[in-house]
Order: C-alpha cells, then structure tokens, then sequence
C-alpha cells in the first residue's frame, strides 16, 4: 500500500512541476484534470502562441498576437524508459478528442496538440512512432529534480528552462504544413555555466512566455475574452 501511495504522490508531484514549468516558461495555460475519469488526460487547456495570419506577413513575435492551441497532456513519472505504447495511447485519446469537440467560444483555435511529458527518457522506438504520427505530437523530457545540473544564477523562469532535459516535436505540429506552419522552432540554448535548455524562436527571436492569467487582467480580458477551458 505505501509503495502504491508513493506512486501516486510522485506521479502528482510531477504533474505539479510539469504545470508549472509549462506556464511560466512556455505560454501554456493548464489545469489538471488527473483521476479515475481523465480519459487519458493529465493536463487540459492551452498553448498561447505569436502566430501570424499568413504566412506571408513580415510581423516580429513582439507585435502578433497570441493565438491559441488547445493542449492534451499526459505526464508520466516512471523510472524505466517512455514507451512507444504511450504515443499510440495518446493518439487514440486525440482522436476520441476531436470526434467528441465541438468548440463554443468565440475566440477561434488553430487545433489541439499532443503533449507527453516524462521523467525518463525516450527510446528511439518511441520518438520514431512520435515523430512519424499525423498526431501533432510534442515530447519533453523533464529530469528528476535530483539528478538535474547545478542550476544557473540567472533568474527564476531561467532556471525553470534548465529542468527541461530536451524537446521534440514531429512535422503533424512544427513543419511548414503543420499546426505551426513552420513558423517556430526548438532551439537548445547554452547558458554561461555550460549547460543549456530547449527553447521557442519565432523568425529568429526568442518567444517569451506569455498566458492571459498572467497578463494585466483587463488587458487580456478586452483582447482574449478570458480563457474557457
């Protein structure tokens, strides 16, 4: 019973991190929705990104709007090595997902993303049945606390980056017909310690995280309407 109690504790605790990490560094609004009744979700809400209306525009990430992403997560901490069984479970979650959604708000969304999150690492079968899926599918490694690198003195949210150990996404989400049409890439970022983390650039610029909740209330209220999830 105790080690079935600290399974569970360990697998919130990482949900926990995972939230907040995705919040305050990578413009996603979640909320966790764990239990019996998930449907094979762990997190549900959204990914707020500076996509332009075409591809054509000559916009910079600072002056284009967020727009939105829904967001389907799943977080696994386990200490033997992501299988490719999860990736073919989360694909079928994304499809019961879009046959069952119907959006209601006004606020358009550009699609829904498949997000695995995992303590351990990923085996190559796992990135390549990820990495070929029509899923639009995103893979981050998140360390153990314990056995992440000294953390840099920079600051907190920078320090946040360092706990992602590495990032992919396939071509269903990142290429030029993709959900993101090409227009933003993962690019590992050295710190001045040695060390490094995975981060977003639009059109050669940092993307900085940004959510409605953290924004100036009435700013985000006029401009997104809130955020229903």
């Amino acid at each position: 019973m105790q080690s079935a109690l600290s399974t569970v504790a360990r697998g919130t605790a990482f949900e926990q991190r995972s939230l907040h990490l995705l919040q305050d560094c990578f413009s996603m609004s979640l909320r966790r929705v764990g239990g019996k009744s998930d449907g094979g979700i762990d997190l549900l809400g959204w990914w707020w990104l500076p996509l332009s209306e075409s591809q054509s525009s000559s916009s910079t990430p600072s002056t284009l709007s967020r727009r939105r992403i829904r967001v389907l997560a799943q977080c696994k901490a386990e200490k033997k090595k992501f299988s490719p069984n999860y990736v073919r479970e989360m694909e079928g979650v994304w499809h019961m997902h879009a046959r069952s959604h119907s959006p209601t708000s006004p606020i358009p969304e550009l699609g829904t993303v498949a997000l695995l999150l995992s303590e351990s690492t990923f085996t190559t079968a796992t990135l390549t049945r990820a990495l070929g899926s029509s899923v639009p599918f995103l893979l981050m490694h998140l360390p153990p606390p314990a056995s992440l690198p000294p953390a840099s003195p920079d600051l907190r949210a920078e320090n946040t980056l360092g706990e992602v150990g590495s990032a992919f996404w396939n071509s269903a989400l990142g290429g030029a017909h993709g959900l993101l049409r090409g227009e933003l890439d993962v690019r590992w970022e050295r710190d001045s310690g040695g060390g490094g983390r995975p981060g977003l650039w639009c059109r050669d610029k940092r993307v900085q995280s940004w959510t409605p909740d953290n924004s100036l209330g009435a700013c985000a209220d006029n401009q997104f309407g809130g955020v229903d999830q």
